[in-house]
């Protein structure tokens, strides 16, 4: 349901767009709704939104919101996106809370994973 003035949706970059969709496919398991050859739409992942054709990437570097996914079992996940040729940019770490990874899609978007298991055996 559309709420009043809150986020509803996200919108990324991305250079090769069959690209997206084949490794958010892949890792999380997202399906996909095409408008035309430079956009798709994805929905029901805890957040709506569309990937457009663009030869920018979003990174933290640049200024970039971070998208942070949830894992009960980071370790697998992160077999996962390294599986399906995301990259890993910051290996797995603690923090007050869990333990995250940063990695980049295909395109070269950032994105985290974290988990609230402190120790890869609690998973």
């Amino acid at each position: 349901m559309n709420q009043h003035e809150k986020i509803n949706y996200v919108e990324f970059p991305a250079k090769d767009i069959e690209a997206s969709k084949a490794f958010f496919c892949e890792v999380f398991g997202w399906s996909f709704v095409d408008y035309g050859p430079d956009y798709t739409a994805f929905s029901d992942q805890g957040l709506d939104g569309g990937f457009f054709k663009s030869d920018l990437s979003a990174n933290t570097n640049n200024g970039s919101a971070l998208i942070v996914f949830y894992s009960r079992a980071l370790e697998q996940t992160q077999a996962k996106v390294e599986g399906a040729g995301g990259s890993i940019t910051k290996p797995i770490f603690s923090f007050p809370g869990g333990r995250r990874f940063h990695f980049t899609d295909p395109n070269g978007n950032e994105y985290a994973v974290w988990s609230d298991s402190k120790l890869p055996a609690e998973q």
